[in-house]
């Protein structure tokens, strides 16, 4: 099939390398030709971008969560879109996607819209703090968010929202992050990859280790169970992707996407099928691909900013260096490293050695 993509950075350049193998072909809408996937497939640029992509394809898809729902809509009513209107609709904002976990009993923050300065005051009063403000849309990489402990930060923490529409999520106390990542194909079959471990730094992903260590098979099944309920309530095709904290008390969802995820990029080397070939096989009508890891222990470094040495890595057999083909500019993700383990000591092992890749994270 002829596979469109909306976008043309990193998400799409690797969705492309997993499809070729299966006989797809690729074509991307961008901003220009220099971007990451630029060179994997039709690249389509300017104003009738959209339509060419339209008349390129068999069916699309898209990079990101932040993608114009008009757009998908327009877009499906000549060529099918997964995943669906109602996956991107309800990701992109917020507070709709708690929303909908309210609906489906799956635990979240305590949460309160604000639209302004007064109702900011009201949301710390009736939420409490410590809390977090952030944006209702488009904020990633730990953009857009505003952690608040004292009321006295109030007229700070809205003034740095610029007046968009943002959400007042209660302060979890949580023991580490987590995330699962899921697939679900239009004949309703469902896939799962093992809960992996995040560590953040600056409000960026730096380090996952898969699967998490020391998980409950009770704790991989509640997590499962949520994802299933989410998959299914939106009719959603593809990969999506939910991010919960681990807490004293069970499992709470902070936040989901419908695309394949940063947390997935150590299935590429780490499991069966990654989550790329998953995804793609999931639009397309193939058969899901088996996600077990092919390994006990696994783990993915971002490489953030600046390439670095990158010899370090290509020297270790156990150690896949995977660059985007991006100019390097400050908090940027320029590519990431894949570890694959026999052992949790040879895991360590392998992540001291990559420590120049990993600021301020301990490990």
């Amino acid at each position: 099939m002829k596979v469109g993509i909306l976008g043309a950075g990193q998400l799409g350049r690797m969705l492309a390398i997993a499809g070729y193998p299966l006989n797809h072909q690729f074509g991307f809408s961008g901003n220009n030709n220099d971007e990451p996937a630029s060179l994997l497939g039709c690249m389509f640029t300017g104003e009738e971008n959209i339509e060419s992509l339209i008349d390129f394809a068999d069916v699309i898809t898209y990079e990101s969560e932040n993608t114009d729902v008009e757009i998908v809509h327009a877009i499906n009513q000549k060529v099918p879109v997964y995943p669906s209107e109602k996956s991107l609709f309800t990701t992109q904002h917020r507070g709709r996607e708690k929303a909908l976990f309210d609906q489906l009993n799956i635990p979240c923050a305590p949460y309160q819209m604000v639209n302004s300065e007064a109702d900011l005051k009201q949301a710390v009063e009736i939420i409490g703090l410590p809390a977090i403000l952030k944006t209702a849309t488009e904020g990633y990489d730990g953009k857009g968010q505003f952690l608040m402990r004292d009321t006295n930060q109030i007229t700070a923490a809205w003034d740095s929202m610029n007046g968009v529409e943002s959400i007042l999520e209660g302060f979890v106390d949580f023991k580490r992050e987590l995330s699962l990542i899921a697939v679900r194909d239009t004949h309703n079959n469902h896939k799962y990859y093992p809960l992996v471990e995040n560590d953040h730094h600056d409000g960026i992903l730096r380090l996952t280790v898969a699967p998490a260590q020391n998980i409950d098979e009770c704790v991989q099944k509640t997590a499962e169970r949520y994802m299933q309920t989410l998959l299914d309530e939106m009719n959603h095709i593809g990969v999506l992707t939910i991010e919960l904290f681990e807490t004293e008390n069970g499992l709470v969802v902070n936040e989901m996407a419908p695309r394949v995820h940063n947390s997935g990029h150590w299935s590429i080397e780490g499991a069966n099928t990654s989550q790329f070939e998953n995804h793609i096989r999931a639009i397309t009508g193939q058969p899901l691909g088996d996600t077990t890891p092919n390994h006990p222990f696994c783990a993915m470094i971002n490489i953030i900013g600046k390439v670095g040495n990158t010899d370090i890595v290509l020297n270790m057999p156990n150690a896949h260096l995977h660059l985007y083909d991006k100019e390097e500019r400050a908090n940027r993700k320029l590519g990431h490293i894949n570890m694959t383990a026999s052992s949790a000591q040879e895991l360590h092992d392998s992540i001291q050695k990559l420590q120049e890749f990993l600021p301020n994270v301990d490990n």
